[in-house]
């Protein structure tokens, strides 16, 4: 099995919903995120995927969030804009995008500090 990662990173604003303290209120992160595929074989040309490949999937995704209000994207306009939500949101949207059967996202995790993060691992 091989395993590849890349990493980047958005900035955006959000509130969580149903939360009881600080985050309750507007405020903002600079996101990183880490995004893993995984695979049993390589190509011919001896790469699981092209990381350009992976990387123009990834920012498409991440595009469509950065420098935004997360709450008023459709995405989390019925779901608490949270680490956890965030990088679920972004394994199924690079996942559509890449849509091999050979290669998969295996893992986002969505760091919202140097010190706080949340995973998304499909089962």
């Amino acid at each position: 099995m091989y395993e590849l990662k890349i990493v980047s990173q958005f900035a955006a604003a959000h509130q969580l919903i149903g939360f009881k303290g600080g985050c309750e209120n507007l405020h903002g992160h600079n996101w990183k995120i880490e995004v893993y595929v995984t695979g049993m074989e390589l190509g011919k040309d001896g790469l699981l995927i092209d990381f350009k490949m992976l990387k123009e999937a990834t920012k498409k995704t991440l595009d469509e969030l950065d420098h935004k209000f997360l709450n008023e994207l459709d995405a989390f306009r019925s779901l608490s804009p949270s680490s956890e939500n965030i990088a679920r949101h972004v394994f199924e949207s690079i996942s559509r995008q890449l849509n091999c059967q050979e290669v998969r996202v295996s893992k986002v995790t969505a760091w919202e500090s140097d010190s706080a993060c949340a995973s998304y691992i499909e089962a």
